[in-house]
């Protein structure tokens, strides 16, 4: 597992994909100031919901390449005959996909600040819902991939089946700006419930693709 996790990340840092994802993040951040204007309140008030907006749609983009090119090249064939179990390798992905874009993503964050003018306590309240956040959002891309790997039209149907159900993580962590550490003990609980119940989900559909 841990190989698969290794190739997992240097596929997505060298292939390009970590760069697409961050470069989408912050051109959402850069485009919203010139739609609602420069007002310095303004972004600021709601800068910090816009961060995670752009977030979860950032997210989306990689989806198609995350199960899909493995499935088509026998990868899980291969590690089912080895004896691995197939949601341990869906568990397996989730880590090393969230490796690859989480990290970068709350570095983009400070520079997403300062664009949108938000306070240094407003940062690190975006900055511990991204951490709280973004295992969930991992967990659900993999297993969305997962879901539309094997249909045509995966990349468009993979955002109808993901953006549903990564709604209860955007209402959570834009609320957790303005709550307490009551909005954060939910946006954790849902991210908790979305990495401990895709693996399975994940499993299941590559085992389906593989026959």
């Amino acid at each position: 597992m841990t190989a698969l996790i290794l190739r997992d990340v240097r596929r997505g840092l060298s292939g390009g994909t970590a760069t697409i994802v961050i470069g989408f993040f912050l051109l959402v951040i850069i485009l919203f100031p010139f739609a609602i204007g420069p007002d310095g309140a303004v972004l600021a008030r709601v800068g910090g919901g816009v961060i995670w907006a752009a977030a979860l749609l950032a997210a989306l983009l990689p989806v198609e390449r995350l199960v899909a090119p493995d499935l088509e090249a026998g990868v899980f064939d291969q590690l089912a005959v080895r004896g691995h179990s197939l949601v341990a390798v869906a568990a397996a992905k989730m880590l090393a996909h969230w490796i690859g874009f989480a990290p970068l993503m709350m570095v983009a964050a400070v520079a997403a600040a300062g664009l949108l003018d938000l306070s240094a306590a407003t940062l690190l309240r975006v900055e511990l819902g991204l951490l709280l956040g973004t295992p969930g959002l991992a967990a659900l891309g993999v297993a969305t991939g997962a879901l539309t790997a094997s249909l045509r039209g995966a990349g468009a149907l993979a955002g109808v089946v993901m953006l549903p159900l990564a709604v209860p993580v955007l209402i959570f962590g834009a609320g957790a700006l303005e709550g307490g550490a009551g909005a954060f003990k939910l946006l954790a609980a849902v991210s908790l419930l979305l990495v401990a119940g895709a693996p399975f989900v994940a499993g299941g559909a590559i085992r389906a693709g593989m026959r």
